[in-house]
Protein backbone atom coordinates (compact mmCIF):
# COMPACT_ATOMS: atom_id res chain seq x y z
CA UNK A 1 0.00 0.00 0.00
CA UNK A 2 1.40 3.37 -1.04
CA UNK A 3 0.93 6.56 1.02
CA UNK A 4 -1.66 7.77 -1.50
CA UNK A 5 -3.58 4.51 -1.17
CA UNK A 6 -3.41 4.67 2.63
CA UNK A 7 -4.69 8.25 2.57
CA UNK A 8 -7.68 7.09 0.52
CA UNK A 9 -8.16 4.17 2.92
CA UNK A 10 -8.37 6.53 5.91
CA UNK A 11 -10.75 8.81 4.03
CA UNK A 12 -12.90 5.78 3.20
CA UNK A 13 -12.98 4.87 6.90
CA UNK A 14 -14.28 8.37 7.68
CA UNK A 15 -16.95 8.09 4.98
CA UNK A 16 -18.07 4.66 6.24
CA UNK A 17 -18.34 6.00 9.78
CA UNK A 18 -20.45 8.90 8.52
CA UNK A 19 -22.70 6.60 6.47
CA UNK A 20 -23.20 4.36 9.52
CA UNK A 21 -24.27 7.33 11.64
CA UNK A 22 -21.25 7.05 13.95
CA UNK A 23 -20.03 10.51 12.96
CA UNK A 24 -22.16 13.50 11.98
CA UNK A 25 -19.62 15.46 9.98
CA UNK A 26 -18.71 16.33 6.41
CA UNK A 27 -15.75 14.17 5.35
CA UNK A 28 -12.59 16.16 4.52
CA UNK A 29 -11.40 16.45 0.92
CA UNK A 30 -8.14 14.70 1.77
CA UNK A 31 -6.33 13.05 4.66
CA UNK A 32 -2.75 14.05 5.41
CA UNK A 33 -0.27 11.40 6.53
CA UNK A 34 3.00 12.12 8.31
CA UNK A 35 5.82 10.18 9.90
CA UNK A 36 4.87 9.28 13.51
CA UNK A 37 6.09 11.97 15.89
CA UNK A 38 7.50 11.63 19.43
CA UNK A 39 5.49 9.02 21.31
CA UNK A 40 4.05 7.68 18.08
CA UNK A 41 4.58 4.32 16.41
CA UNK A 42 3.94 2.44 13.19
CA UNK A 43 4.49 3.49 9.59
CA UNK A 44 2.31 6.60 9.34
CA UNK A 45 0.31 8.93 11.57
CA UNK A 46 -2.65 11.20 10.91
CA UNK A 47 -4.44 13.90 12.91
CA UNK A 48 -7.74 13.43 11.06
CA UNK A 49 -9.57 12.55 14.32
CA UNK A 50 -8.48 15.83 15.90
CA UNK A 51 -9.61 17.74 12.81
CA UNK A 52 -13.05 16.12 12.85
CA UNK A 53 -13.68 16.23 16.60
CA UNK A 54 -15.06 19.77 16.87
CA UNK A 55 -17.40 19.67 13.84
CA UNK A 56 -18.53 16.19 14.92
CA UNK A 57 -19.21 17.37 18.47
CA UNK A 58 -17.23 14.44 19.88
CA UNK A 59 -14.03 14.21 21.96
CA UNK A 60 -10.99 13.55 19.73
CA UNK A 61 -10.25 10.26 21.44
CA UNK A 62 -13.81 9.07 20.76
CA UNK A 63 -13.50 9.99 17.07
CA UNK A 64 -10.12 8.27 16.93
CA UNK A 65 -11.63 5.12 18.46
CA UNK A 66 -14.40 5.04 15.85
CA UNK A 67 -11.92 5.43 12.99
CA UNK A 68 -9.53 2.90 14.50
CA UNK A 69 -12.24 0.23 14.46
CA UNK A 70 -12.92 0.95 10.79
CA UNK A 71 -9.26 0.95 9.81
CA UNK A 72 -8.52 -2.37 11.49
CA UNK A 73 -10.78 -4.02 8.89
CA UNK A 74 -8.97 -2.41 5.94
CA UNK A 75 -6.77 -4.48 3.66
CA UNK A 76 -3.07 -3.88 4.24
CA UNK A 77 -3.50 -2.39 7.72
CA UNK A 78 -1.84 -4.49 10.43
CA UNK A 79 -2.57 -2.34 13.49
CA UNK A 80 -3.78 1.10 14.54
CA UNK A 81 -2.74 2.72 17.81
CA UNK A 82 -4.25 5.91 19.23
CA UNK A 83 -1.69 8.15 20.93
CA UNK A 84 -1.70 11.59 22.54
CA UNK A 85 -4.90 13.59 22.22
CA UNK A 86 -6.14 11.48 19.30
CA UNK A 87 -3.44 10.74 16.72
CA UNK A 88 -3.95 7.57 14.69
CA UNK A 89 -0.70 5.63 14.25
CA UNK A 90 -1.04 3.10 11.45
CA UNK A 91 1.13 0.02 10.91
CA UNK A 92 0.99 -1.76 7.56
CA UNK A 93 1.58 -5.34 6.58
CA UNK A 94 4.85 -6.13 4.77
CA UNK A 95 6.76 -2.87 5.20
CA UNK A 96 9.03 -3.75 2.28
CA UNK A 97 5.90 -3.81 0.09
CA UNK A 98 5.24 -0.19 1.11
CA UNK A 99 8.55 0.92 -0.35
CA UNK A 100 8.09 -1.25 -3.43
CA UNK A 101 4.64 0.20 -4.04
CA UNK A 102 5.99 3.70 -3.56
CA UNK A 103 8.74 3.09 -6.11
CA UNK A 104 6.19 1.76 -8.60
CA UNK A 105 4.01 4.83 -8.06
CA UNK A 106 6.91 7.21 -8.66
CA UNK A 107 8.04 5.31 -11.75
CA UNK A 108 4.51 5.51 -13.14
CA UNK A 109 4.28 9.28 -12.56
CA UNK A 110 7.88 10.12 -13.39
CA UNK A 111 8.96 13.69 -12.75
CA UNK A 112 5.30 14.63 -12.18
CA UNK A 113 5.06 12.45 -9.06
CA UNK A 114 3.55 14.64 -6.35
CA UNK A 115 1.51 16.81 -8.71
CA UNK A 116 -2.03 17.23 -7.44
CA UNK A 117 -5.24 19.23 -7.50
CA UNK A 118 -4.98 21.21 -4.26
CA UNK A 119 -5.35 24.47 -6.21
CA UNK A 120 -7.51 23.18 -9.06
CA UNK A 121 -9.53 25.96 -10.67
CA UNK A 122 -7.93 28.69 -8.58
CA UNK A 123 -6.09 31.76 -9.82
CA UNK A 124 -3.34 32.95 -7.48
CA UNK A 125 -2.31 36.59 -7.89
CA UNK A 126 1.27 37.33 -6.87
CA UNK A 127 2.11 41.02 -6.55
CA UNK A 128 5.87 41.52 -6.28
CA UNK A 129 8.25 44.48 -6.21
CA UNK A 130 10.71 45.08 -9.05
CA UNK A 131 13.54 43.12 -7.45
CA UNK A 132 15.38 40.07 -8.76
CA UNK A 133 14.76 37.74 -5.84
CA UNK A 134 11.08 38.55 -5.71
CA UNK A 135 10.81 37.85 -9.45
CA UNK A 136 12.60 34.49 -9.14
CA UNK A 137 10.56 33.39 -6.13
CA UNK A 138 7.33 34.37 -7.89
CA UNK A 139 8.34 32.36 -10.96
CA UNK A 140 9.01 29.28 -8.81
CA UNK A 141 5.70 29.73 -6.97
CA UNK A 142 3.89 29.97 -10.31
CA UNK A 143 5.42 26.62 -11.36
CA UNK A 144 4.39 25.02 -8.06
CA UNK A 145 0.85 26.41 -8.30
CA UNK A 146 0.52 24.97 -11.82
CA UNK A 147 1.71 21.58 -10.51
CA UNK A 148 -1.24 21.68 -8.08
CA UNK A 149 -3.77 22.44 -10.80
CA UNK A 150 -3.94 26.21 -10.34
CA UNK A 151 -2.82 29.25 -12.31
CA UNK A 152 -0.63 32.09 -11.06
CA UNK A 153 -0.62 35.68 -12.30
CA UNK A 154 2.46 37.73 -11.50
CA UNK A 155 1.84 41.47 -11.17
CA UNK A 156 3.76 44.53 -10.01
CA UNK A 157 2.03 47.02 -7.81
CA UNK A 158 0.50 47.58 -4.41
CA UNK A 159 -0.35 45.92 -2.20
CA UNK A 160 2.66 43.63 -2.53
CA UNK A 161 1.80 40.06 -1.53
CA UNK A 162 5.20 38.43 -2.00
CA UNK A 163 8.26 40.29 -0.73
CA UNK A 164 11.26 38.10 0.21
CA UNK A 165 14.35 39.79 1.65
CA UNK A 166 16.13 41.28 -1.39
CA UNK A 167 19.41 39.95 -2.73
CA UNK A 168 22.37 42.04 -1.55
CA UNK A 169 23.82 42.11 -5.07
CA UNK A 170 23.21 40.94 -8.61
CA UNK A 171 23.31 37.10 -8.67
CA UNK A 172 23.76 36.90 -12.47
CA UNK A 173 27.54 36.21 -12.30
CA UNK A 174 26.72 32.86 -10.63
CA UNK A 175 24.99 31.62 -13.77
CA UNK A 176 21.27 30.81 -14.08
CA UNK A 177 21.13 27.61 -12.00
CA UNK A 178 23.35 28.64 -9.10
CA UNK A 179 21.74 32.10 -9.05
CA UNK A 180 18.26 30.65 -8.75
CA UNK A 181 19.39 28.26 -6.02
CA UNK A 182 21.03 31.10 -4.08
CA UNK A 183 17.75 33.04 -4.18
CA UNK A 184 15.33 30.14 -3.59
CA UNK A 185 17.08 27.95 -1.00
CA UNK A 186 16.94 30.41 1.94
CA UNK A 187 13.60 31.07 3.62
CA UNK A 188 11.97 34.30 2.35
CA UNK A 189 12.80 36.14 5.59
CA UNK A 190 16.50 35.19 5.36
CA UNK A 191 19.04 37.26 3.47
CA UNK A 192 20.42 35.25 0.53
CA UNK A 193 24.18 34.78 0.08
CA UNK A 194 25.45 35.70 -3.36
CA UNK A 195 28.83 34.04 -3.02
CA UNK A 196 31.10 31.84 -5.10
CA UNK A 197 30.60 28.81 -2.85
CA UNK A 198 27.41 28.14 -4.84
CA UNK A 199 29.70 27.18 -7.73
CA UNK A 200 31.96 24.79 -5.81
CA UNK A 201 31.75 21.29 -7.28
CA UNK A 202 32.11 19.47 -3.96
CA UNK A 203 29.80 18.02 -1.33
CA UNK A 204 29.91 21.20 0.77
CA UNK A 205 27.69 22.78 -1.88
CA UNK A 206 24.04 21.66 -1.38
CA UNK A 207 23.06 22.29 -5.01
CA UNK A 208 26.00 20.21 -6.17
CA UNK A 209 24.92 17.32 -3.92
CA UNK A 210 21.44 17.31 -5.45
CA UNK A 211 22.62 17.55 -9.05
CA UNK A 212 25.44 15.08 -8.46
CA UNK A 213 23.02 12.52 -6.99
CA UNK A 214 20.77 12.87 -10.04
CA UNK A 215 23.67 12.59 -12.48
CA UNK A 216 24.97 9.51 -10.65
CA UNK A 217 21.57 7.83 -10.99
CA UNK A 218 21.53 8.50 -14.71
CA UNK A 219 25.06 7.11 -15.02
CA UNK A 220 24.09 3.98 -13.08
CA UNK A 221 21.13 3.42 -15.41
CA UNK A 222 23.46 3.63 -18.41
CA UNK A 223 25.95 1.29 -16.77
CA UNK A 224 23.20 -1.19 -15.88
CA UNK A 225 22.04 -1.18 -19.49
CA UNK A 226 25.58 -2.02 -20.57
CA UNK A 227 25.57 -4.91 -18.09
CA UNK A 228 22.29 -6.19 -19.49
CA UNK A 229 19.79 -5.42 -16.73
CA UNK A 230 17.12 -2.84 -16.03
CA UNK A 231 15.27 -1.59 -12.98
CA UNK A 232 12.51 -3.62 -11.34
CA UNK A 233 10.97 -2.67 -7.97
CA UNK A 234 11.32 -5.33 -5.29
CA UNK A 235 13.36 -6.47 -2.30
CA UNK A 236 16.61 -4.55 -1.91
CA UNK A 237 18.43 -7.66 -0.68
CA UNK A 238 20.72 -6.11 1.91
CA UNK A 239 22.23 -8.63 4.31
CA UNK A 240 22.36 -7.01 7.76
CA UNK A 241 21.37 -4.01 9.79
CA UNK A 242 24.71 -2.17 9.44
CA UNK A 243 23.14 -0.02 6.83
CA UNK A 244 23.88 2.84 4.52
CA UNK A 245 21.56 4.74 6.85
CA UNK A 246 24.39 4.86 9.36
CA UNK A 247 26.78 6.51 6.92
CA UNK A 248 27.37 10.23 6.77
CA UNK A 249 25.50 11.25 3.59
CA UNK A 250 27.89 14.15 2.99
CA UNK A 251 31.12 12.21 3.45
CA UNK A 252 33.79 12.07 0.78
CA UNK A 253 33.31 8.31 0.38
CA UNK A 254 29.91 8.78 -1.18
CA UNK A 255 31.30 11.13 -3.79
CA UNK A 256 34.35 9.11 -4.71
CA UNK A 257 32.39 6.25 -6.22
CA UNK A 258 34.17 3.48 -4.29
CA UNK A 259 31.75 0.56 -3.84
CA UNK A 260 30.78 -0.31 -0.29
CA UNK A 261 29.92 -3.69 1.12
CA UNK A 262 26.20 -4.43 0.80
CA UNK A 263 24.37 -3.82 4.05
CA UNK A 264 20.79 -4.04 5.18
CA UNK A 265 19.05 -0.69 5.63
CA UNK A 266 17.10 -0.06 8.76
CA UNK A 267 13.36 -0.30 8.42
CA UNK A 268 12.03 1.84 6.90
CA UNK A 269 14.70 2.58 4.30
CA UNK A 270 16.11 6.13 4.68
CA UNK A 271 14.56 7.10 1.33
CA UNK A 272 11.07 5.91 2.20
CA UNK A 273 9.94 8.87 4.30
CA UNK A 274 11.25 11.69 2.07
CA UNK A 275 9.90 10.02 -1.09
CA UNK A 276 6.50 9.41 0.52
CA UNK A 277 6.48 13.00 1.81
CA UNK A 278 7.16 14.56 -1.60
CA UNK A 279 3.49 15.16 -2.57
CA UNK A 280 2.85 16.93 0.74
CA UNK A 281 5.96 19.09 0.30
CA UNK A 282 4.85 20.17 -3.20
CA UNK A 283 1.36 20.95 -1.93
CA UNK A 284 2.71 22.96 1.01
CA UNK A 285 5.26 24.82 -1.11
CA UNK A 286 2.49 25.79 -3.57
CA UNK A 287 -0.18 26.80 -1.08
CA UNK A 288 2.20 28.67 1.24
CA UNK A 289 4.24 30.23 -1.58
CA UNK A 290 7.40 28.67 -0.16
CA UNK A 291 9.73 27.18 -2.80
CA UNK A 292 12.47 27.11 -0.14
CA UNK A 293 10.64 24.13 1.41
CA UNK A 294 11.02 22.19 -1.82
CA UNK A 295 14.69 23.17 -2.10
CA UNK A 296 15.47 21.84 1.37
CA UNK A 297 13.40 18.72 0.74
CA UNK A 298 15.41 17.91 -2.39
CA UNK A 299 18.58 18.08 -0.32
CA UNK A 300 17.06 15.59 2.13
CA UNK A 301 16.26 13.21 -0.74
CA UNK A 302 19.75 13.54 -2.21
CA UNK A 303 21.48 12.92 1.10
CA UNK A 304 19.34 9.80 1.67
CA UNK A 305 20.03 8.60 -1.88
CA UNK A 306 23.81 8.99 -2.06
CA UNK A 307 24.68 6.14 0.37
CA UNK A 308 22.62 3.70 -1.73
CA UNK A 309 24.42 4.34 -5.01
CA UNK A 310 27.65 2.34 -4.44
CA UNK A 311 25.54 -0.82 -3.96
CA UNK A 312 23.39 -0.54 -7.08
CA UNK A 313 25.71 -2.25 -9.58
CA UNK A 314 27.25 -5.72 -9.13
CA UNK A 315 30.89 -5.72 -8.02
CA UNK A 316 33.67 -7.87 -9.48
CA UNK A 317 32.41 -11.29 -10.63
CA UNK A 318 29.00 -10.72 -9.04
CA UNK A 319 26.12 -11.27 -11.46
CA UNK A 320 23.21 -8.82 -11.71
CA UNK A 321 20.31 -10.10 -9.65
CA UNK A 322 16.87 -9.10 -8.42
CA UNK A 323 18.37 -7.01 -5.61
CA UNK A 324 20.43 -4.96 -8.08
CA UNK A 325 17.33 -4.35 -10.19
CA UNK A 326 15.40 -3.28 -7.09
CA UNK A 327 18.14 -0.92 -5.92
CA UNK A 328 18.32 0.62 -9.38
CA UNK A 329 14.54 1.09 -9.37
CA UNK A 330 14.71 2.85 -5.99
CA UNK A 331 17.59 5.03 -7.16
CA UNK A 332 15.75 5.94 -10.36
CA UNK A 333 12.62 6.82 -8.38
CA UNK A 334 14.64 9.17 -6.17
CA UNK A 335 16.31 10.59 -9.27
CA UNK A 336 12.90 11.34 -10.78
CA UNK A 337 11.92 13.23 -7.62
CA UNK A 338 15.14 15.25 -7.80
CA UNK A 339 14.70 16.03 -11.49
CA UNK A 340 11.05 16.98 -11.08
CA UNK A 341 11.76 19.14 -8.06
CA UNK A 342 14.65 20.97 -9.71
CA UNK A 343 12.46 21.61 -12.75
CA UNK A 344 9.82 23.25 -10.55
CA UNK A 345 12.55 25.50 -9.17
CA UNK A 346 13.65 26.35 -12.70
CA UNK A 347 17.00 24.58 -12.27
CA UNK A 348 18.54 22.10 -14.71
CA UNK A 349 19.03 18.46 -13.68
CA UNK A 350 22.03 17.36 -15.80
CA UNK A 351 22.50 13.85 -17.17
CA UNK A 352 26.27 14.26 -16.77
CA UNK A 353 28.15 16.18 -14.11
Amino acid sequence: MTPAELSRTVLDAVCRAVDAGELDVAPPERVTLTEPGPGGCGDFATNVALRLARPAGRPPLRVAGILRARLLDADGVRDVVVTGPGFLNISLHARDDLLTGLVREIRARGTEYGYGDALAGRTVVLRVPYEVRAEVVADAVARLVAAQGGRAEIEHGEPVTLRPVPAPEDPAPLGPDAARWALLHPAPHDRPRITADHLVQREINPLFRIRYAHARVRALARNAHDLGFTAEPGELGFADQASTADADPASEAHFGGAPGAPAEPRTPHPLQTPLADHPRILRTAATQHAPDRLARHLLTVADALLPLLPDVLPVGEEKPGAAHRARLALAEAAGAVLAGGLSLLGIDAPEHL
